[in-house]
């Protein structure tokens, strides 16, 4: 593969979703293999900076996708453009509908009570080949889950990718992928922008609308904003 993109110390992999499904398809038929998948989103890229940790975790990805159209606009300011966002939603629903066709078994695990579960049955009622293993909240350390291919995470960031790095090895899963808030989105649980206004790049100004709780979130983007022209004009815009 490639070499990764890096925008604010965080490598990136510059693939479109097709090429992304077909590198986990043939990931799969590698035996003893295990590795998980994260979509960094401006918000994460802003949390990283200040954490070694977390950058860590999420640079030992084996795939980095670009979650949002700030991380791509981003790598353009930084004369470095990634191909194509990839969401954790849609990254979900694709490749549950390609392994659907395939003897590939899929986990969901996380969100809100039943979240998983009703994210779970409304992929397998539009792809009834699905193969579902377990759905659950939280993971039990005392229950006995059976061998799955693939684990979709939605703890939310950072805690899904840093528990998906600290768990991976003793999970009974040979890839984990950290999906955000997929679950609620697939769900219905929460209402998804309209796909002219995905187009455009303001999902996240409909999701704000949507949750106005959101905006404290969104504060993060502007010292995101503020943390790429830095690295791109090389000193502290306010020293």
């Amino acid at each position: 593969m490639e070499d990764k993109i890096f925008l604010l110390g965080v490598g990136f992999n510059n693939l479109k979703i097709l090429e992304v499904l077909e590198f986990i398809k043939k990931g799969l038929s590698k035996q003893g293999e295990k590795w998980y998948v994260v979509t960094p989103n401006p918000e994460i890229l802003t949390i990283a900076n200040n954490n070694p940790g977390y950058k860590k975790v999420l640079n030992n990805a084996k795939l980095a996708l670009a979650d949002g159209i700030g991380v791509l606009a981003a790598s353009k300011i930084e004369g470095k453009p990634l191909k194509e966002v990839v969401h954790g939603v849609d990254l979900t629903e694709m490749l549950c509908k390609e392994v659907s066709k395939q003897p590939i078994t899929v986990g969901f695990l996380g969100a809100g009570p039943r979240v998983a579960e009703l994210a779970a049955e409304c992929l397998r009622e539009k792809y009834p080949g699905l193969k579902i293993n377990f759905t659950e909240t939280e993971w039990d350390s005392k229950k006995k889950y059976p061998q799955t291919d693939i684990l979709f995470v939605a703890f939310g960031s950072p805690k899904q990718e840093l528990w998906i790095a600290e768990n991976l090895e003793k999970l009974p899963v040979k890839i984990a992928i950290g999906v955000g808030g997929a679950f609620d989105f697939i769900s219905g649980k929460v209402r998804r922008a309209p796909l002219f206004i995905r187009r455009i790049g303001l999902e996240w100004l409909f999701r704000l609308i949507i949750q106005p709780w959101r905006i404290k979130r969104q504060i993060r983007l502007i010292k995101f904003v503020y943390l790429v022209l830095k690295e791109r004009l090389g000193f502290d815009l306010i020293s």
